[in-house]
Order: C-alpha cells, then structure tokens, then sequence
C-alpha cells in the first residue's frame, strides 16, 4: 500500500520531494471567472454559489440566536473540549503578538514601533467532507488575542458543533458560504458580507486558487496545498509510525505521508502496519499509495538531510538534534508528541505552510493579525546631526531633491 524507497534512487526520490503541482490551470480560469463574477454581482452570484456549490437554500448569515440555540445541543463532552483547546490555543498566541518600542537612534531622533490589530479579518473554515470546528479555533482565538475586533468566518455548513466553536472563539459574524465564492466575498464585500483586511484558513482547491487571486487587493495568510508530514526515526514503534502516517493522509487524497529512517528492518515492519491498520477505502487510501513512502537512508545525517530538503508541514521526530537539522511549520518531538494533538490541543496552531514553504515562515499566530508600523519624530538637533548622513546619501543616489529637502530646514 505505501512503497518503500531506497534514499539511492535517485527518480523515485526525485517524486517523493516534488510537491503536487501548486497550480491547475482549469482550477485557477474557473476560481478567477467565480471571483469576478462575485465582484460583479455581489449578493446575488454568492447566493447562486452557495445554492449550486454549497447545497444552501436559507439566509446566508447565521442569526446570533441560532448560533446559540445549536451551540447548545453539542454534547457536553464536546463543548468541554473547545473550550479546553480554545483555552491553550489562547495562552500560546498571547505569546506571539509583537510589542510596540520606542529607540532614539542618535540624540533628537526618535523611532518609535506601534502595533495595531486589523480592523476585520475573515477565517476560512473548511466543510467538505466534515465541517472543521478545530479549524475555526485555530484562525479566530489568535485574531482576537491581537486585538481584532471583527471576525467573520464563513463555512459552507457550518453544523452545531462549529457553531460552538465560534461562540468560543468570540466570531462576530458567520455565514453560510464556501468555497471561491466565499474568498471573493470577503475580500471584496457584498451588500450582506463585509470586506476584510485578510483572510486566513486551509481549504480546498479553489479556495486557494481565489485567496491567490484575491491576494493583490486582500492579505491572505499563504498559499496552501495538500497537507503533509514526515517522520524522522530509527527506534519509534512501528504501529505508532503506521498511525500518524495513515491518520494525515486521511485528510486529503493528495495529501502526502512520508516515513524517513535509516532502519530497514523499521522500515519493513512500519509497511506490514500501515496495510493491515489502513482503511479499505476514502482518501487515506489514496494519499497512501500515490503520495505516501517510506525512504531508507545509509545514516541518519543523511535522513536529516532529506527531510530539511523536503521542510514539510509537520515534523515528527525522536529528539531535538532533528529539530535542529529541519526546517518545520511545526515539530513534534518524542513518541509521545503524536502530531494529532497539535491538530487540536496542544495550543500550537495547526494552519501551516505546505509545499516546502516552510523554507521561509512559520505557521499562522497573533502576529498575523496585527500591522507593525513606525512613528519617527527628529528635534532641530536631531536633524542637523543625521543630515550629513541623508544628504551624501541621497546625492550619491542622484536625487538631488531628497537632499535639498534637508537642505532647506538647515
């Protein structure tokens, strides 16, 4: 079910690194016609979408007393979980927002770092084949802690249990909308839908292709694609390897699951655990076998390596000398630290870079919700000391009148 490779050939290997190709022409001609059609028409295309895409037939918005009214036929059990993950996700991302600062770079000049939340963002939450409640936590709870004071989220079925989830996460606003239809609303407001700053939130195919599109005019957080992880070990039980590979690829048929160890012996036993534990049928199977594998290395300097050529998604690996070597959008260390807890309750947000993105950032925090920007005020003194500085610069540029501006106040 899952193909074990040798790190030695070299075509074999050359497909497991490659990432699923980031665009699909046909995807992007028919998000684009979507988005267009959306700032066009407003309204009246979103409620189409949403009937043709969505399956919606009611109000696009959820009235604050139905979100209550369902919030409260949630299991008990269920509500506990929410607010206990809501819980850490909140302490964590309190650690993330940037402080504001104040630097008198030379005597009379004065620099100063404010740090301002967004006014509106939107959070994209999944409803394909089961709405995504964790995912909504994961966007909103960080809005919030930054100090946003509009969230709106958009699902294209929000069931009861996100609508608990988006009590929890203090949501201002939440429609019943999906898809490209959705992004475009958001980032262009409609009479009903109002426009945000940014949009954050996995999705499916179009919905990245339209956060692409849309992205010139709206921030989004990154592109995302298929997700994907890789285990770095030579000791881990193999049942426990089996597990975690099987359960990423349940989310997606692309998505991809690769198992990384100098140990052909583990290498063996973690195949045998992954056809007898893998579900006959869905999208493990497929993710599997088309984008899962297990590599064998000659050393584990050499598996380290591989796996920073890759930078996947999630790193699972035996001890920090991995975490070290590997470039992550988040690393889970030990046997214990099963890469599922992230995806719900360790806090650590699970909305993270994909195909080899991790090369340049990180996942999605606090941070992403605020605008850094600087405050600079110079003294008569102040300017006469830089303006040596400013002026052979900006001459040295050729713009004579950057420096006839300093010129002029001296």
């Amino acid at each position: 079910m899952i193909p074990i490779i040798e790190a030695g050939n070299a075509r074999a290997l050359a497909a497991v690194l490659s990432p699923p190709a980031s665009r699909d022409p046909e995807i992007e001609h028919r998000a684009r016609a979507i988005v267009e059609e959306v700032r066009r028409r407003g309204d009246r295309a979103v409620a189409a979408f949403a009937r043709r895409f969505d399956g919606s037939s009611g109000p696009l918005e959820v009235a604050p007393a139905e979100m209550i009214e369902s919030a409260r036929t949630v299991p008990a059990a269920v509500r506990r979980a929410i607010r206990e993950a809501a819980r850490h996700i909140r302490a964590v991302a309190r650690t993330q927002v940037p402080r504001g600062a104040r630097v008198v770079p030379a005597p009379g000049v004065v620099v100063a770092q404010r740090v301002v939340p967004l006014a509106r963002v939107g959070c994209y939450v999944p409803g394909g084949r089961y709405p995504l409640p964790s995912s909504l936590l994961m966007t909103a709870i960080p809005a919030r802690v930054a100090g946003v004071p509009e969230v709106v989220a958009v699902c294209p079925r929000p069931d009861a249990v996100v609508m608990a989830a988006a009590r929890e996460a203090g949501v201002t606003r939440l429609f019943r909308v999906g898809g490209a239809h959705a992004v475009a609303a958001l980032a262009y407001g409609t009479a009903s839908i109002p426009r945000v700053d940014k949009i954050v939130g996995p999705g499916n195919a179009y919905v990245s292709a339209a956060k692409a599109i849309v992205a010139r005019d709206c921030a989004i957080d990154f592109y995302a694609g298929p997700s994907e992880i890789v285990i770095v070990s030579a000791a881990a039980p193999a049942a426990w390897v089996a597990a975690d590979l099987i359960a990423q690829a349940e989310h997606d048929p692309l998505a991809r699951a690769i198992f990384i160890t100098w140990n052909t012996r583990l290498a063996r036993e973690v195949a045998r655990e992954v056809a007898l534990r893998a579900p006959v049928e869905g999208p493990a199977v497929s993710a599997l076998a088309n984008a899962g594998a297990i590599v064998v290395t000659r050393s584990r300097a050499a598996a380290i390596e591989l796996a920073d050529r890759f930078a996947p998604e999630h790193l699972v690996c035996d001890d920090e000398a991995v975490v070290a070597g590997v470039r992550a959008g988040a690393v889970f260390v030990g046997p214990m630290t099963a890469q599922a807890a992230g995806d719900y309750a360790t806090g650590s947000n699970h909305v993270l870079p994909t195909g080899g993105a991790s090369r340049f950032r990180g996942g999605l925090s606090a941070a992403d919700f605020v605008r850094v920007h600087s405050v600079q005020r110079l003294t008569a003194a102040g300017l006469r000391r830089i303006a040596p500085t400013v002026v052979a610069l900006a001459e040295a540029e050729g713009l004579r009148a950057h420096a006839e501006s300093i010129r002029v106040r001296l």
